[in-house]
């Protein structure tokens, strides 16, 4: 019996390792997405606004921060999945 549930608990290695690559990959994408837009949307009010473009500058690079914590924060997450 108990040889049958070690041998369960080590199948499920593999498994580990897809689900953690799976998580930090759409982690990785939906940054990339969100960031891209933030890009755009930069791009577009400066090129309305040229005056105004320090405030849409700093306005965006921390908006594009705040989507890189997540980011990390998804890589952070899959880790401790990982190994715990």
């Amino acid at each position: 019996m108990l040889a049958v549930v070690q041998e369960a608990a080590t199948a499920s290695g593999g498994l580990d390792l897809l689900g953690a690559g799976i998580g930090i990959g759409l982690a990785v994408i939906g940054a990339g997405i969100g960031i891209g837009q933030i890009g755009n949307g930069v791009a577009q009010g400066i090129a309305r606004q040229p005056e105004a473009a320090a405030t849409i500058q700093t306005a965006g690079i921390i908006l594009a921060a705040l989507i890189e914590g997540a980011a990390l924060f998804g890589l952070v997450i899959t880790i401790l999945f990982k190994f715990f």
